[in-house]
């Protein structure tokens, strides 16, 4: 992401149904458990059969545009957003929103502008109920686009004994969520989870790693994490599956980035943080754009060992994915928008972030899904198992 230039009756039966299923589903997984862990397991599943089924009952009554632009984040310039996002949110084809520092001139511009694609949003043409994923890079230190809370940045927090940075990193995600929540935006696209090699290097340059020490990061990021969600704020754990070991001029905004990491340091250093992000329950992961040969010779949000792989099976994260800016420099190789929007979702990303700041851009990813969805191009019940896990989350955030 850049950092300097610019989230009845019969219905009521079947809801029960489904509910009875889970619990005893999970009374017998359950059997050989101990007493303490069982419980969470039971209101997780529950809670896992409830989201499901409202989410598909959802989906049952969408197009396929519909479908596809549950999986678009948009962007647009300026500080008034066009008739033609307010169109597509009106009609059910977005997602959300991401907003950038040239989208903000104050807080009551931008809780306004808000306001009115919330309205868009209830528009009886929409068959999706649910908020809009509003978000932006909220990180603290330089990398805020609100200002306000927070206002340390990550290596800021990091650098305190750890007991002062827990503190720290906890009041950096209640005042995050606040700030946020207060002009009506309710994902965060942090913590920032990268795990710093070396001073000034591409992270520390701007203060955006808590620390060159795994078990420090996690620590610190689990924290952060637990106080935005507390504050009905929803975090991203960011840029899995690490972009710590990026020099000071490795920017994959720019250009391609290889890390050329042997799997165990990327298992044991980098994605530890993840783990820990995933054990505090953080609701999106963003997947990084640089190469880890070790895993897979391309872009790792284009990568299925590494989307599916080691993100969604070795680490058994069950939330939304979501990509960095589908413009980046890094990509560059990979065809047109389009082309990059089709990779990302055959590797299993959920969302696609379209942030040139142009509504067009964002058109080009719902078309691109709409025909692959349609022609068969992508697998339907991974389509829509990614549609289901976006329509979950924007209902949790009501």
């Amino acid at each position: 992401m850049r950092i300097q230039r610019k989230s009845l009756l019969a219905g009521g039966v079947a809801l029960v149904v489904v509910l009875a299923a889970a619990w005893s589903a999970v009374m017998v997984a359950s059997a050989g458990t101990t007493a303490s862990t069982t419980a969470g397991h039971r209101l997780e599943s529950v809670r896992a059969a409830a989201s499901g089924w409202l989410s598909s009952a959802a989906t049952a009554k969408l197009s396929a545009r519909q479908l596809a632009g549950q999986r678009v984040i948009y962007s647009y310039a300026g500080l008034n957003p066009p008739a033609s996002l307010i169109s597509l949110i009106q009609h059910g084809e977005a997602a959300g929103v991401i907003f950038f520092g040239q989208n903000i001139a104050s807080r009551t511009q931008i809780a306004s502008v808000i306001r009115r694609l919330e309205q868009a949003d209830a528009s009886p043409l929409n068959p999706v109920r649910a908020p809009l994923l509003l978000m932006t890079d909220q990180e603290g230190g330089e990398v805020r686009r609100l200002p306000g809370q927070p206002v340390l940045s990550e290596k800021q927090i990091g650098a305190r004994p750890l007991a002062q940075a827990k503190k720290l990193a906890t009041q950096a995600g209640q005042g995050a969520a606040a700030n946020l929540r207060g002009v009506g935006m309710n994902v965060d696209l942090a913590p920032v989870l990268d795990v710093y090699r070396r001073a000034g290097d591409f992270d520390d340059q701007f203060g955006r790693s808590y620390s060159s020490h795994p078990s420090v990061v996690s620590a610190l990021g689990a924290n952060m994490i637990k106080a935005l969600q507390a504050g009905r704020v929803a975090a991203t754990a960011k840029h899995f599956p690490g972009l710590g070991a990026a020099t000071a001029s490795e920017d994959t905004d720019v250009q391609p980035v290889t890390l050329n990491l042997a799997l165990g340091t990327i298992r044991a250093v980098d994605e530890a943080p993840f783990r820990a992000a995933i054990g505090a329950g953080v609701k999106l992961v963003m997947v990084s754009w640089a190469v880890y040969p070790s895993i897979q010779a391309m872009p790792a949000g284009l990568s299925p060992k590494v989307v599916q792989g080691e993100l969604r099976g070795r680490l058994k994260f069950t939330g939304v994915t979501i990509t960095d800016a589908l413009e980046a420099g890094a990509l560059k190789a990979y065809g047109g928008i389009q082309n990059r929007a089709l990779l990302a979702a055959k590797a299993g990303m959920d969302l696609i972030l379209a942030s040139e700041q142009s509504v067009s851009q964002g058109q080009q990813v719902l078309s691109a899904l709409a025909g692959a969805y349609s022609g068969g191009k992508l697998n339907h019940a991974a389509f829509l198992a990614s549609v289901n896990r976006i329509i979950a989350l924007r209902q949790a955030l009501k």
